[in-house]
């Protein structure tokens, strides 16, 4: 089996709350993109690995103004929101969601707009270095597997969830499953035919989605949870996202969100759980136990949730945790903003906004590092996703992203006689935008 390299900069985070920054490092993948191995000039055997490859004509060399980095995940995307994307930001969410996102989202049932709308959203998302997104569809099978096609052309990974809801008193007339019969049934061909998509090359993942607690029928749940013990698939949804939603859940079934899911078998090692900001101490162990995740969304919530997730305390309690963008409740399509706004949610939330108290105004020792957000960013969601990505080891497929500081229009600044390795990360981190991205690799397989 040939093999493919890539020499220079790396810089990755193998262990929660570190990173590594390797000067001239050789990774080397199989045709699968899986990594065979990753070599560092110190090493013996270094020098003949590289010429091997450069008389092969099979090794890519980055320049010193290129760094390496794994690519980026995103957990949490809602792939038929992105024309309304920086929309009605103002509003309650349910308002925004009856306003904007359903009669959006109904509208795919068109053939002729969903190919308008979804490839070029993938394509933004690639361009951001998106190389692994978990996508909210629509409740339309045809729609939703038209975006699991588009993502397995142009290369992302992409784990894609046919929304489930059928609670008619929580939806609109125009935009629900028609019985919880057919929304089973379809959530099951729905499954079956992602699989066929993409059998071989491992690109596209079905996701059960139920949409979250309020419009879904108990019968609907537990139904969707058989579905994902038989297929062992991926699970998508929202939890107890906002006091509105905590509520709902208590005052109808008296029960959080998370044990909802887990009483319908919802709640498994390849959950993920969008939001989860009012997580009680007992949800919190069942994540744990169970090895769900939770995909922490800042951006979005700021503007729909009215709290602040304590990400700290999920990162020390050892919980998988990653980053959602969050297509459109968060406007910006990029998982390095996502990165900034988790650092900065954290600063605001230690350091508290009441001017009126002279102490004590926020919650001490609670702020997150750059290095802890990068690491969510790309490691930490893929051992959310529970998929050999994130990381460059071997064993682990290779999905990465160049970032050229000498990129025409970027706007990433590095000296090399002022800034330390940390300094470059932290600096890429805050001011990498779509010009800086060069290149972009999924499975191996170069997609910008």
């Amino acid at each position: 089996m040939s093999k493919k390299a890539i020499l220079g900069h790396v810089f990755h985070a193998p262990v929660k709350g570190e990173f590594e920054h390797l000067v001239n490092a050789c990774i080397e993948f199989d045709e699968l993109g899986k990594i065979s191995q990753v070599v560092t000039p110190d090493q013996h055997d270094y020098q003949s690995i590289v010429q091997k490859h450069q008389e092969q004509n099979t090794l890519t060399t980055l320049s010193d103004s290129q760094y390496l980095f794994p690519g980026l995940v995103d957990l949490h995307t809602h792939a038929p929101q992105w024309p309304q994307s920086g929309k009605g930001l103002d509003l309650p969410l349910f308002d925004w969601l009856n306003q904007y996102t359903f009669p959006l989202e109904s509208k795919y049932k068109d053939a002729d707009f969903r190919e308008r709308f979804y490839p070029e959203l993938v394509d933004t998302l690639i361009a951001h270095g998106t190389t692994t997104a978990m996508y909210f569809a629509t409740i339309d099978n045809a729609a939703s597997e038209y975006l699991a096609k588009v993502c397995k052309q142009k290369g992302q990974r992409a784990l894609i969830g046919k929304v489930s809801m059928d609670e008619k008193s929580m939806c609109p007339d125009y935009y629900v499953e028609k019985s919880t019969e057919i929304a089973l049934s379809d959530a099951e061909a729905f499954i079956q035919n992602i699989i066929a998509i993409d059998d071989k090359n491992g690109l596209v993942h079905p996701v059960v989605t139920p949409r979250f607690v309020p419009t879904c029928s108990t019968e609907l749940l537990a139904g969707l949870g058989k579905l994902v013990q038989h297929y062992q698939c991926h699970v998508q949804t929202h939890a107890s996202e906002s006091d509105w939603a905590r509520d709902f859940s208590h005052e109808k079934y008296q029960k959080t969100d998370v044990e909802i899911y887990h009483e319908t078998q919802l709640l498994t090692r390849r959950t993920v759980l969008a939001h989860s900001i009012f997580l009680s101490e007992s949800d919190k162990h069942t994540i744990k136990e169970v090895g769900a995740g939770i995909a922490h969304c800042p951006l979005s919530n700021m503007y729909f949730a009215d709290a602040a997730f304590p990400l700290r305390e999920a990162i020390d309690q050892d919980l998988h945790v990653g980053l959602g963008s969050d297509l459109s409740g968060g406007p910006i399509p990029s998982i390095f903003h996502a990165c900034l706004d988790a650092v900065s949610h954290s600063r605001v939330r230690e350091a508290g906004t009441n001017t009126h108290l002279m102490q004590n105004r926020g919650e001490p020792n609670t702020r997150v590092s750059f290095v802890e957000a990068f690491w969510m960013a790309t490691h930490g969601g893929g051992l959310t996703l529970d998929l050999p990505i994130g990381v460059f080891q071997p064993g682990y497929l290779f999905d990465a992203i160049v970032v050229d500081t000498n990129a025409k229009h970027s706007q990433v600044r590095v000296y090399s006689d002022l800034d330390s390795p940390r300094d470059i990360l932290e600096k890429i981190i805050v001011h990498t935008t779509e010009p800086a991205i060069s290149s972009v690799w999924v499975n191996g397989n170069k997609v910008k």
